[in-house]
């Protein structure tokens, strides 16, 4: 039997962006934090580098958002950039009083501020402003957060449920746009369940698993993107996907990421003859921004017909290399991979979705009540290209400042009663499986193809059409049989692959992370691409 649930604030995606969110509510809301997996399983416990904030006195406000505006090919928002590293400060003392174990910094001891944690440069910024924990920035970040939502008794923490859709005023026949909840599929019954809020909140990641190669874990199918656009709410800029430019390459490593502070301290990308590369590409060489690094692995490998080039940070010391970068160095050791002594094999990955789901200072999105935060969102911080360790950032001052917009407005928002069950009436059980997992295939291969890292009108059109048989396939399917985690994310990612091959076929010309052979020019005017639903309420 399916369930009923209500609570004041649904928060869909438990990573960085969710459990911020909830943690700044205050106890007497109810919350409801799902995952569609085990908890730990989304992109925040494997993010590796750290979390950019101005935190140096030699460090400033104007000078982190210069550095992020120049990264941005020009699409930045500066208002947003500025929004986002003034509250970068406040944002990191919440998550030191939160508990996490940030590396201290022995040799330069406690500033004047009372300051005593390492910071780190990566690629693109011009200041040492990158906090972090090791080279596990991720995973200590997601484990003190989870450790405190666990010990609040008004946040309940679901593991194993998939939000299907949302419940709109909309959808429902109702006069009005508000969202009213979201129906969810609990794996462990089969069922779904109606989850009724007053507030939806969408921290659902990005979508870089709809491509072939990725950095990010399985998770990563743009469900919170998907959702919102049916739900009637704008998308932006999902034409500028980031590539890491250097994912472990090994057959049994499957998504392994070198973080970019390997380059921050002088690791260096070479051939497989030794020869060093990217000052041919870019004076800031291995500091460039990554779509820049990016293209240059990929132009080396096609110019040489190679799988690989190789990072190297055996020239510093052992002992530095293996405290600095504990993970990565007995990640790379499981493999028979020494990286005190030998180079590191690395490919390029889809990494990070710098477009998405149109929101406001406070995440709200186009439909009232509906948030999203996190990579599910475009706030306007990255632009055509998301500067290194940006992105946790993001997540903790907006989700912070949702909760802030959440609690303003309580009292005019009251509890939705009597929402619909799911109707499964009309469906049957999947003999045909097979189906998903060959559509699921096709699209990752015709996107890595297509729409990747190098792009041309006539891989962008032959993308477009497949994409629009799989989703009237999708669509059949869907309409017939019961649903499963596989088919909602099959179904979200050939929606966002769609969405993210309209937006680049309109963009006529090359800027940040879209580089396109037949517009290789970038345009005097930085103009977003923005997206309408059908549904969208003008």
């Amino acid at each position: 039997m399916s369930q009923q649930f209500q609570h004041d604030v649904l928060v869909i995606g438990s990573g960085a962006a969710g459990l911020s969110l909830a943690l700044n509510l205050p106890a007497h809301l109810r919350i409801a934090v799902l995952s569609k997996g085990e908890l730990a399983n989304g992109s925040t416990f494997w993010a590796q580098g750290g979390v950019a904030a101005v935190l140096d006195d030699t460090d400033t406000v104007q000078s982190h958002v210069e550095d992020t505006l120049n990264a941005g090919g020009g699409l930045c928002h500066e208002d947003a950039v500025r929004y986002t590293v003034e509250h970068s400060r406040e944002a990191i003392q919440w998550l030191i009083d939160q508990g996490v174990p940030f590396t201290r910094d022995e040799q330069a001891g406690v500033d004047e501020r009372g300051f005593e944690f390492h910071l780190t440069r990566e690629g693109g910024h011009s200041h040492r402003r990158i906090i972090h924990a090791a080279d596990a920035t991720g995973a200590a970040i997601f484990t003190t957060l989870l450790e405190q939502a666990r010990q609040r008794p008004n946040i309940e923490l679901l593991e194993q449920r998939v939000a299907v859709d949302l419940i709109t005023e909309r959808r429902l026949g109702q006069a009005g746009e508000r969202c009213l909840g979201a129906y969810v599929l609990n794996r462990a019954s089969g069922e779904v369940d109606t989850f009724g809020a007053r507030f939806t909140a969408l921290a659902t990641g990005g979508a870089a698993k709809v491509y072939l190669y990725t950095s990010n874990p399985d998770g990563a199918c743009g469900d919170g993107i998907a959702m919102a656009w049916r739900a009637g709410c704008r998308v932006a800029n999902l034409e500028f996907n980031q590539f890491h430019p250097t994912c472990l390459y090994h057959p049994q490593a499957k998504s392994f990421l070198i973080t970019e502070a390997l380059r921050g301290e002088g690791a260096l990308l070479k051939l497989p003859n030794g020869e060093r590369f990217m000052p041919r590409f870019d004076p800031r060489a291995e500091l460039a921004p990554r779509d820049i690094v990016a293209r240059a692995i990929d132009h080396e490998m096609k110019r040489l017909g190679v799988d690989c080039v190789y990072l190297d940070i055996s020239h510093k010391p052992a002992e530095f290399v293996k405290s600095h970068f504990p993970t990565v160095y007995e990640r790379c050791l499981t493999f028979g991979i020494d990286i005190t002594t030998q180079p590191i094999p690395v490919v390029p990955a889809a990494h990070y979705t710098c477009g998405g789901v149109m929101v406001d200072d406070h995440g709200q999105t186009d439909v009232p009540g509906l948030y999203a935060i996190g990579e599910t969102s475009f706030t306007g911080l990255h632009g055509a290209n998301r500067m290194a360790s940006n992105s946790l950032l993001e997540c903790f001052v907006y989700g912070r400042s949702a909760a802030a917009d959440i609690l303003a407005r309580l009292d005019s928002v009251a509890m939705p009663q009597a929402l619909p069950c799911w109707d499964a009436s009309q469906v049957t059980d999947s003999d045909e499986d097979v189906i998903i997992a060959h559509n699921w295939d096709e699209l990752r291969r015709f996107m890595w193809d297509y729409v990747g890292i190098v792009r041309t009108s006539k891989r962008l059109q032959r993308a477009q059409h497949r994409v629009r048989l799989l989703l009237d396939e999708i669509d059949e399917f869907y309409s017939n049989y019961k649903v499963s985690r596989d088919l909602i994310e099959l179904r979200n990612l050939a929606q966002v692959a769609e969405l993210m091959i309209r937006s680049a076929m309109q963009r006529k010309e090359s800027r940040g992370l879209h580089y396109t052979l037949d517009y290789p020019d970038m345009l005097p005017e930085a103009l977003d691409t923005i997206l309408r639903p059908p549904t969208y309420a003008d």
